[in-house]
């Protein structure tokens, strides 16, 4: 469910409502995905009027973009060294 609200985010900003509309869950359920996103610093919020707009947040994605390359690089150092020893 968080990877479709992404999805839907990667067009622009969206309050709760707009995201609910086309999921199959609950406004509240959505409110709880988008709690977990923000805590993971991939969305960020405003208010608008008496509604939050939710947005992608760059940076945060760029923290998961530079861990993924520590991850991988770490990885596939390691899997050369074993195939070299052998």
């Amino acid at each position: 469910m968080r990877r479709a609200i992404l999805d839907r985010l990667l067009q622009g900003p969206l309050a709760v409502g707009q995201l609910a509309r086309d999921l199959p869950v609950s406004r509240p359920a959505i409110s709880q995905h988008l709690r977990v996103l923000k805590l993971a610093n991939l969305v960020s919020d405003r208010a608008s009027g008496t509604r939050r707009v939710y947005q992608l947040n760059p940076q945060g994605f760029e923290s998961v973009r530079e861990y993924l390359d520590r991850f991988w690089t770490q990885a596939l150092e390691a899997f050369k060294r074993k195939v070299e020893q052998q």
